[in-house]
């Protein structure tokens, strides 16, 4: 299980996001606190945080100065920043902190869940060891926010989406409508509609393949394969 901490001030908001991260297979709540103090004495105290989930207004300090601390004090911990702060200043700060995601509020259960799975992914990739070729550093560095998926039009779902990118990513090279569908398990017209959707928002790459008569085959490539 990955242990997660939530910090957030507003306590209400703290336990709907604890209920948010209960619901993810692989996590759970080590603890929550609602200002900084609390949270740098909950990372000293508790059992294992493998990942804080960081709100950046807290009413004695920043959630970027807990980060620093956290830092100085020699604590590793993975962060995601989960806040209503929007400015590029601070959005840059975080990432020079150490930030591996940054989720803005408000936002539904599903802009959460895409977060921790790509963590959970991370992870697992990086647990494997070992050195680590150009395709996979690229993965490594794209896991988070490749698997970062906007809001979905209406009519398309969640879970035929993550099938259709997960298949996308763990591809050797560029693979058709039809391919895809026989990897998932839907039709190659809902296999065409999913990628046709991650092309248009940038995360995969259109690719021709020429036969020897007729219309070019439509392929895809994940993008940071492109």
């Amino acid at each position: 299980m990955i242990e997660v901490l939530v910090v957030d001030d507003d306590t209400r908001v703290a336990r709907v996001n604890c209920a948010y991260v209960e619901k993810v297979p692989g996590f759970h709540v080590a603890g929550e606190a609602h200002n900084a103090a609390e949270a740098l004495r909950q990372v000293e105290e508790l059992p294992r945080v493998d990942l804080v989930l960081m709100d950046h207004y807290l009413p004695d300090e920043t959630g970027l100065s807990v980060v620093q601390e956290m830092r100085r004090r020699g604590h590793q911990t993975d962060v995601i920043m989960v806040t209503a702060a929007r400015d590029v200043s601070t959005v840059q700060a975080a990432m020079r902190h150490g930030a591996l995601q940054y989720l803005v509020k408000p936002f539904a259960f599903a802009g959460l869940r895409a977060k921790l799975e790509a963590y959970a992914e991370l992870r697992r990739t990086l647990d494997g060891g070992g050195e680590a070729e150009q395709a996979e550093v690229d993965r490594i560095f794209g896991a988070l926010s490749a698997s970062s998926e906007p809001d979905l039009p209406k009519g398309h779902s969640p879970t035929t989406a993550e099938l259709v990118r997960r298949s996308l990513m763990n591809a050797e090279g560029p693979l058709s409508a039809q391919e895809i569908a026989e990897r998932t398990g839907v039709s190659r017209q809902t296999a065409q509609r999913y990628l046709k959707l991650l092309e248009r928002t940038g995360r995969a790459r259109l690719t021709l393949k020429y036969g020897d008569a007729g219309r070019p085959e439509h392929r895809y490539v994940w993008a940071t394969r492109a």
